[in-house]
């Protein structure tokens, strides 16, 4: 079984956060540390540690979890403009919390994807 992590006591609001959505599968909320004016996580309320854990049975949830995002990035006004969606994924993915999580990024121009490796 996967360790719980510091996302999993978001969920069941057992240490402060700015949640701005949450229903029986997903909770979404703003990162401590934006990189963004717009910059919130969203999470599935199951704990899946990482995109390499995901199983079949999972399908449904991670579609509403970018059901969730559009309806987020509506809601906090960026959706017109565009947004970006990032999932990390382990070390050299820089994933830092090991729950499944994406990252809303918006209200500003989010710049290239990736720098050029030279």
């Amino acid at each position: 079984m996967a360790e719980e992590t510091i996302f999993s006591k978001i969920v069941r609001r057992e240490i402060p956060a700015d949640v701005v959505f949450q229903d029986e599968r997903v909770t979404a909320f703003r990162d401590i540390n934006p990189q963004r004016p717009t910059h919130i996580l969203i999470i599935p309320n199951k704990l899946i540690p990482t995109v390499n854990d995901v199983r079949e049975e999972d399908e449904a949830l991670l579609g509403h979890l970018f059901v969730v995002a559009a309806q987020v990035a509506r809601e906090q006004g960026i959706a017109e403009d565009g947004y970006r969606l990032l999932v990390n994924c382990g070390r050299h993915g820089h994933q830092e919390v090991m729950h499944l999580h994406l990252h809303l990024l918006g209200g500003a121009d989010c710049g290239p994807m990736l720098k050029r490796l030279d």
